[in-house]
């Protein structure tokens, strides 16, 4: 039985992750993510069934410890925008050094260890038809792509066995998961939906020899104009406070590019479930009884149309 650790484990994606492990029913699992009230209670009903750790990417013992005895890595654990192009540096402590301490774990005590390393599409810019072979250039503001890309070339210099997946905007529940606002809405974009990409990662455990030393853009099947989106999202879920307020004042830096090779990673492992419009139907029904809010967003986006 292999195992596997998953980083990041209570974060949207990982929670997936973590479900899709359990459904393969053929491995041992352990996660890791920092302890607070939030992350155990997101982790309580998986804790007869998996390993739960509480700690830090950035605890260099414990990630010796347990970096020893795994399989595969799935790394997610991140500071994610807008808060870590806030703060300067944030990024680079959790994605960067976090990353050092698994790399150099890996390197030193199971060289033959798999990593899988969440890294993001945002890098790009604004360039269209991008591709993993497009040449990046980065803002020196922008900290969270600097601190991706900067671990990517890392990872590609210090392991042997790894795959990059570059991440463009999740689709989740906005109102439980992390959802970037701060896009400009005349931007078109690729995006994907949060089990399709937490189930790349744990169909790539089956291919990680095609896989290998490779990056793939993990896209849904269609680009969107943001707006449109938005709109739809909004009107699912109703109006939030959340939303007007980083709609009015967070800069809307945070791209999502359409690539050119979104089907690459497609064609070799099937991971693509579900379409825009049944994620859409299913934010619907979670959000049934928001009645008010859904109200208040047909009055707002008809304002601003």
């Amino acid at each position: 039985m292999k195992k596997v650790l998953v980083t990041g484990a209570a974060g949207s994606i990982g929670i997936q992750v973590i479900k899709y492990l359990l459904a393969e029913g053929k491995y041992e699992i352990t996660a890791l993510d920092l302890r607070n009230k939030q992350v155990i209670k997101k982790l309580k009903s998986f804790k007869k069934r998996i390993n739960i750790l509480y700690g830090d990417v950035c605890d260099r013992v414990l990630i010796d410890a347990l970096v020893k005895d795994q399989d595969i890595i799935i790394h997610l654990a991140s500071a994610l925008p807008p808060l870590s192009d806030m703060k300067k540096g944030l990024a680079k402590i959790i994605d960067y050094d976090g990353t050092e301490n698994i790399i150099r774990a890996i390197s030193y005590f199971n060289p033959n260890c798999h990593l899988f390393y969440a890294s993001t599409t945002s890098m790009y810019k604004e360039k269209e038809n991008v591709s993993v072979k497009t040449k990046i250039e980065l803002d020196e503001h922008d900290y969270f792509a600097i601190a991706k890309y900067d671990t990517e070339m890392l990872i590609k210099d210090k392991l042997k066995h790894y795959t990059v997946y570059r991440i463009p905007l999740v689709l989740g529940n906005p109102l439980k998961d992390p959802f970037m606002y701060h896009v400009k809405k005349s931007s078109v974009i690729d995006y994907v939906i949060k089990e399709d990409v937490a189930y790349a990662f744990v169909k790539g455990i089956n291919y990680i020899d095609v896989l290998n030393k490779k990056t793939f853009n993990v896209c849904a099947k269609d680009d969107i104009l943001y707006k449109n989106l938005l709109n739809k999202i909004v009107l699912a879920t109703g109006l939030t406070c959340k939303y007007v307020l980083s709609r009015l004042f967070l800069d809307k830096d945070y791209y999502s590019p359409v690539c050119s090779d979104k089907d690459s990673l497609e064609d070799l492992i099937h991971y693509r479930n579900f379409e825009l419009n049944e994620y859409l139907r299913r934010l619907k029904i979670s959000c049934r009884k928001r009645k008010v809010s859904k109200f208040l967003a047909k009055v707002f986006i008809k304002d601003k149309s």
